[in-house]
């Protein structure tokens, strides 16, 4: 069959009434399938969306093959992006801002926690009588790598009772069983850390918390408002040469990010991999139930996240006010609205 310039112009019509339609957007041609996603402990509960959204095979629903490259931190992974071994970076919202004031422009372009799910705990075997955050000034704090969100998680801490960050030692120790052994055998005093690493410490009465986002209502009276957490961000040069393929990685994360909350607890536990567990299954379990409400429902940004988290790291870095962030160019909602709008809800 030919078609003629009538046809054609039929089909032309068509196709501009489907792609007005919610939920019913063309596919797009990816312009970069195989792809790399650096993490900073990707076995972590505040990355569970990348893991979901890897081993429901979420990715290749997208037309993406990704490979995940772990790393013992947030800061690490961010390393490999800016270094070029990894295109996109599955890590804290806070980098954004912190790379703006170095002359370097990444976005965040869909959310996986909408809080920071960090809990400062202190060893009740080194620290059995601590009273006062001053009780933790010249000891060590394990973080899961110096620069990471746990250790901003620190610092923002240390300032909030009159501390320094100079006051403490700061020791990388990862974010899985390297943590519990380094709390355990008393290498270090107090650990700033996520689930499942809190959850079995806290199981087996080897700490105690002091300070918990594991939860909104504590997260925001802590930080005054919404405090934007886990993420998908990369360069805005990627997002802008890569507009589909991002917009693909943010429809694998909402999806997951939708399917964790219906799925729940167990039926996390049963998809990821049993090295996640740290040999208690139950303890791992009950990490994720006190978890799901820090994670997000849906990726979107909401709107006073970027704000309290700039306030935030202006409590301990002064000179971030003078820096002149433009918060605009830190997220995005775009592409997150989008994928919303293909996945208004998830089948198990």
């Amino acid at each position: 069959m030919s078609f003629t310039r009538r046809h054609l112009l039929k089909l032309a019509g068509v196709t501009g009434a489907l792609s007005s339609i919610p939920g019913l957007v063309l596919a797009q041609k990816l312009e970069k399938t195989k792809l790399q996603i650096a993490v900073g402990g990707k076995a972590l509960t505040y990355y569970l969306p990348l893991t979901i959204a890897e081993r429901k095979g979420f990715f290749k629903d997208e037309g993406l093959d990704v490979t995940v490259a772990d790393f013992a931190g947030g800061s690490k992974a961010l390393q490999a992006v800016v270094g070029g071994s990894a295109d996109v970076v599955s890590g804290a919202f806070e980098h954004n801002i912190n790379l703006q004031s170095k002359g370097q422009f990444f976005r965040c372009f869909v959310l996986q926690g909408r809080a920071p799910m960090i809990g400062i705990a202190v060893s009740n075997k080194t620290m059995a009588n601590y009273k006062s955050p001053a009780d933790l000034k010249g000891k060590k704090i394990g973080v899961t790598a110096p620069g990471s969100s746990t250790n901003m998680m620190v610092n923002f801490f240390l300032a909030k009772h009159g501390l320094k960050p100079s006051d403490v030692s700061i020791i990388g120790v990862g974010a899985g069983a390297g943590a519990v052994t380094a709390l355990r055998s008393g290498q270090i005093d107090a650990i700033s850390n996520l689930d499942p690493v809190l959850s079995i410490l806290e199981a087996s009465k080897d700490i105690t918390i002091i300070s918990d986002t594991r939860k909104l209502r504590d997260t925001i009276e802590i930080f005054g408002g919404n405090m934007p957490a886990g993420s998908l961000y990369a360069p805005q040069s990627f997002i802008d040469a890569n507009p589909n393929t991002t917009q693909a990685l943010t429809n694998a994360i909402v999806r997951a990010n939708k399917w964790i909350q219906k799925a729940g607890a167990e039926g996390v536990a049963k998809v990821v991999p049993e090295a996640y567990l740290l040999g208690d299954p139950a303890v791992y379990a009950l990490s994720v139930t006190k978890g799901l409400e820090g994670l997000s429902p849906d990726g979107m940004m909401p709107q006073d996240g970027p704000k309290t988290a700039l306030n935030a790291l202006e409590a301990y870095s002064p000179e971030l006010k003078s820096a002149k962030i433009d918060l605009s160019k830190t997220w995005t909602n775009d592409f997150t609205t989008r994928a919303n709008q293909k996945y208004p809800d998830v089948a198990l």
